[in-house]
């Protein structure tokens, strides 16, 4: 078997606008919310400490109360993602209604 060598596209140059800014950490939150609710479908509840035997982690806590380093987690996830979609030349508008 051949070792996987991940090969993201380069982003460096894309610099985010203020408001997609404020989106990433709209998504932020949602991926958040989407991987917790994928856990409790697979039986996971909250516990202090990370216990895959038991199925427990403290991540299953609202986006708001978890640690900066779990929040940075979801924020690349998000902030990745929207430059990506910047750097493949696509435009984020917002529909004003």
């Amino acid at each position: 078997m051949t070792t996987f060598i991940p090969t993201p596209m380069d982003t460096s140059d894309v610099v985010l606008p203020q408001e997609l800014l404020e989106l990433g950490e709209t998504i932020a939150r949602h991926v958040h919310d989407v991987w917790s609710q994928n856990r409790i479908h697979e039986g996971w509840t909250y516990g202090p400490e990370r216990n895959d035997a038991l199925r427990q982690t403290p991540c299953l806590v609202p986006y708001e109360q978890l640690s900066e380093e779990e929040k940075a987690y979801d924020r690349n996830t998000a902030f990745s993602t929207l430059e990506l979609i910047c750097k493949l030349g696509y435009k984020i508008v917002k529909n004003e209604e």
